[in-house]
C-alpha cells in the first residue's frame, strides 16, 4: 500500500479522502490478485459522503465501517494508512466469508459434513463443483459431476480442474515442509492425506488470490490475436475487423454486442475511420472477467498497474514535472515492444497538462491516465469520465450482450477503413480523436498546485476581473474562444472542466 499512498494528496491533516481511501483498496487488489471489488470500480461516480458502495459495506463488511470509517475523528481529519490497513482486511474478510458460504453450499449439495475429514479424491469431487459454481453460478448444478457436460460449458475445464487438484498438491508439499521442520522427518503422510474443512478452505482462498494468473494465457491470447489486426499500434482494432475475427477463426470470443461493447467503455466511435474497439479497455472489460462472484469479479491482469507502480515509486509525491516523467516512461521496456516512442504530440501534450496545473502533472488525474494510454495504447486503458462506462459482467448486462448473427455479418463486410490503414501514416489517421481535454481528480489538491488559486492580494483581484473581462469579451464577440492557438496542430487541448471523481 505504502507506494500508492504516498502519492495520494493528503488533507490539511496528512490524511486521505474518502474518495483516495476507495481508489487506493481499488488499486490493491487490482495489483494483488486481478480482483475488482463490486462497487469499488473506477467507472462509478461518488462523493465526498458517499462510498460508491453502499450495498457491499452497510450490510458486508463487519463493524469497521461504523467503527472506524464513519467515526467523527475520520469524517473531520481523513483516513490514514493504518485505516487503509483495515479497509483492506475487512474487504479480503468479505472475500473470506464469501468462500466460505459457497464451499458450505458445495458440501451439503455432496452430502458432505463439514465436521468430517475428506479424503483427497472427496475434496477433489468438492473442489471441482466448487470451480464451476464459483465461476459460472447456481445454473450449473445439475451438472455438476458430469466432466463431458462441464466440459462443453467452460473453455478449458481439463486445464481448470487440473490447476484446482494441483492447489491441493501445493498444499501437501506446505504440509509435508512444515512437519519436517517440526519434528526432522516427512513422516505421517497417512495423516496428510485427511482434509478438513479448514484446509478446504485454504486451497479455496489460494484459488481465488491465483486465479487470474492461472487465467491470463488466455487474456494474453486474446491480446495477441487483436494486436495482429492493430498494424498501426494505435491500441484499436476496427469493429468490423473485430466480428471478422470471430467468423474467420469460429472464435467463442469476440462476440460481444456493439452496445455492450459501448456501455463496457471498449468502443472508439470518435474516428473517422469507423468504430473501433479499443484493446486494453475490451481485454479489462467485465466481459472478460472470469469469475463474477456477488461481492468480486476475477478479471484479466492490468498490464498498466506494473506501470503506474514504477511511476509511483519513483515519484513518491501527488505531482511530478513533465521532464521526470518523460524519463521515467521512456525508460521502460514492455515484454511485446522494442522500447517507448515518445514523439513531439506526446511531450507536448503532457506538458500541456503541467502547464495547466502549475508546471505539475497530477499523477492520479484523468488527462496523465489518458497520456498513458496514448504512451502505451495496448496496454493501458483509456480512463472515460466517471459513469461514461459500466463494469457490468454479460448476466447483469443481461439479454443483447451477444451480437446477432446478422450484427457480426453486417459489420464485417464493411472494408471502408481497411485502405487507409493500410496505407496512411498513423499521425494522418488522427489516432487520438478520442482525446478529451476534461480533468477528473480522485481527490482534492488544494495547496499542492501552484496555479491562480494561490495567487494573492490583489493579484487575485487581478485574475478575477480578468477573467469577467474575457467572458464578457466573449459574449459580445471580441474574442473567438474556438480560435486555434498558432503551431497548435499537433497539441491536442489540455485545459477545460476538472473536477473531482
Amino acid at each position: 500500500l505504502m507506494p500508492m499512498y504516498r502519492t495520494l494528496p493528503k488533507n490539511t491533516h496528512g490524511n486521505l479522502e474518502r474518495r483516495s481511501l476507495r481508489y487506493l483498496a481499488y488499486r490493491y487488489f487490482h495489483q494483488k490478485s486481478a480482483l475488482v471489488i463490486r462497487g469499488f470500480e473506477p467507472t462509478r461516480p461518488v462523493n465526498d459522503s458517499a462510498w460508491g458502495a453502499a450495498d457491499i459495506l452497510s450490510e458486508q463488511v463487519p463493524g469497521i465501517v461504523e467503527s472506524v470509517f464513519e467515526s467523527q475523528h475520520a469524517l473531520e481529519h481523513g483516513f490514514d494508512l493504518q485505516d487503509a490497513v483495515q479497509m483492506v482486511a475487512a474487504l479480503e474478510q468479505l472475500i473470506f466469508d464469501s468462500e466460505s458460504q459457497l464451499l458450505e453450499k458445495i458440501y451439503g449439495l455432496q452430502h458432505k459434513p463439514l465436521q468430517r475429514p475428506l479424503s483427497e479424491q472427496g475434496l477433489g469431487q468438492v473442489l471441482e463443483a466448487y470451480m464451476a459454481i464459483w465461476m459460472a453460478g447456481d445454473e450449473v448444478t445439475p451438472y455438476l459431476g458430469k466432466s463431458r457436460e462441464l466440459a462443453q460449458i467452460f473453455p478449458h475445464w481439463d486445464k481448470i480442474v487440473h490447476f484446482a487438484h494441483g492447489q491441493v498438491s501445493a498444499l501437501n508439499y506446505q504440509r509435508q515442509h512444515q512437519r519436517k521442520l517440526s519434528t526432522g522427518t516427512s513422516g505421517g503422510n497417512a495423516l496428510l492425506s485427511r482434509y478438513s474443512f479448514e484446509d478446504a478452505h485454504a486451497v479455496v482462498g489460494t484459488i481465488t488470490s491465483s486465479f487470474a494468473s492461472f487465467w491470463e494465457s488466455e487474456c494474453r491470447e486474446m491480446k495477441r490475436k487483436l494486436s495482429t489486426l492493430d498494424r498501426q499500434h494505435t491500441g484499436r482494432v476496427p469493429l468490423s475487423k473485430f466480428y471478422g475475427k470471430s467468423l474467420t477463426d469460429s472464435e467463442w470470443r469476440f462476440g460481444e454486442s456493439e452496445s455492450y461493447l459501448r456501455d463496457l467503455g471498449a468502443l472508439d466511435e470518435t474516428s473517422w475511420l469507423g468504430k473501433q474497439v479499443i484493446i486494453p479497455n475490451y481485454i479489462q472489460g467485465a466481459n472478460n472477467c472470469v469469475v463474477a462472484a456477488s461481492h468480486y469479479m476475477v478479471c484479466c491482469i492490468n498490464e498498466c498497474e506494473p506501470i503506474m507502480a514504477e511511476i509511483e515509486t519513483a515519484v513518491g509525491a501527488p505531482l511530478a514535472r513533465p521532464q521526470q516523467l518523460l524519463e521515467l516512461v521512456g525508460n521502460l521496456t514492455l515484454a511485446d515492444d522494442d522500447g517507448v516512442k515518445l514523439d513531439t504530440a506526446l511531450v507536448a501534450q503532457l506538458e500541456s497538462i503541467a502547464s495547466a496545473n502549475g508546471g505539475q502533472v497530477p499523477i492520479h488525474g484523468r488527462l496523465f491516465a489518458q497520456w498513458l494510454h496514448y504512451v502505451f495504447p495496448r496496454d493501458c486503458a483509456f480512463p472515460h469520465k466517471a459513469g461514461a462506462a459500466q463494469a457490468l459482467s454479460p448476466t447483469q448486462y443481461g439479454e443483447g450482450y451477444l451480437a446477432s448473427d446478422n450484427e457480426i455479418e453486417t459489420h464485417a463486410k464493411d472494408t471502408s477503413a481497411e485502405v487507409p490503414l493500410a496505407t496512411m501514416a498513423k499521425e494522418e489517421l488522427q489516432w487520438m480523436s478520442q482525446w478529451s481535454h476534461d480533468e477528473e481528480l480522485i481527490a482534492s489538491y488544494d495547496g499542492l498546485l501552484a496555479g491562480p488559486q494561490q495567487a494573492s492580494g490583489a493579484s487575485k483581484v487581478v485574475i478575477a476581473a480578468g477573467f469577467i473581462m474575457f467572458i464578457l469579451a466573449g459574449l459580445i464577440g471580441v474574442v473567438g474562444f474556438n480560435r486555434k492557438a498558432p503551431n497548435s496542430d499537433f497539441l491536442l487541448p489540455s485545459h477545460g472542466k476538472t473536477h473531482f471523481v
